[in-house]
C-alpha cells in the first residue's frame, strides 16, 4: 500500500509541475527530503532543503504596487504534494506556516486545480 500511495503523490508532483511549469511567473523544484548512510563511511547524509520543506519549492514573480513601480519580486513558493487521503505530518504543517508567516506562498495540494489556486494572486498567503 506504501507504495502505491508513494506512486500516487508522485504523479500528482508530476501532473502538478507540468500545470504550473506553462505560467510565465511561476518556478518550482521538486525537493526531495530524506537521509541515507554513505555507502563509503555509513555515516548518514540527509538532503533536500529541510526536514518538513515541502514537496515543490520555488518562486512566483509579483510585479510591486505603484509605490513601487515596474519592480518585481519573486515571493517565495512551497507547494506540499498530497493524495486527496494523505495527512500533513506535524512538521510539514510547521514548514507551511513558517513560509507563510514570512511573507511566502504555501499550501497543501491534493490536486492540480488546488495548486493552481495556491500561486494565483488572490490566494491568501496567511
Amino acid at each position: 500500500m506504501q507504495s502505491f500511495v508513494a506512486n500516487a503523490e508522485t504523479d500528482l508532483q508530476q501532473r502538478i509541475r507540468l500545470a504550473l511549469g506553462t505560467r510565465p511567473d511561476t518556478r518550482l523544484f521538486r525537493n526531495q527530503v530524506g537521509s541515507l548512510p554513505d555507502p563509503r563511511t555509513g555515516r548518514l547524509v540527509t538532503f533536500g532543503l529541510a526536514r518538513g520543506s515541502a514537496d515543490l519549492i520555488g518562486w512566483r514573480t509579483v510585479t510591486i504596487t505603484p509605490e513601487m513601480v515596474g519592480q518585481r519580486i519573486a515571493v517565495f513558493t512551497s507547494i506540499e504534494v498530497k493524495t486527496p487521503t494523505g495527512r500533513i505530518a506535524p512538521a510539514q504543517q510547521h514548514w507551511l506556516h513558517a513560509v507563510r508567516i514570512a511573507g511566502g506562498i504555501a499550501g497543501v495540494a491534493r490536486s492540480v486545480p488546488d495548486a493552481l489556486r495556491i500561486v494565483t494572486p488572490e490566494h491568501p498567503t496567511s
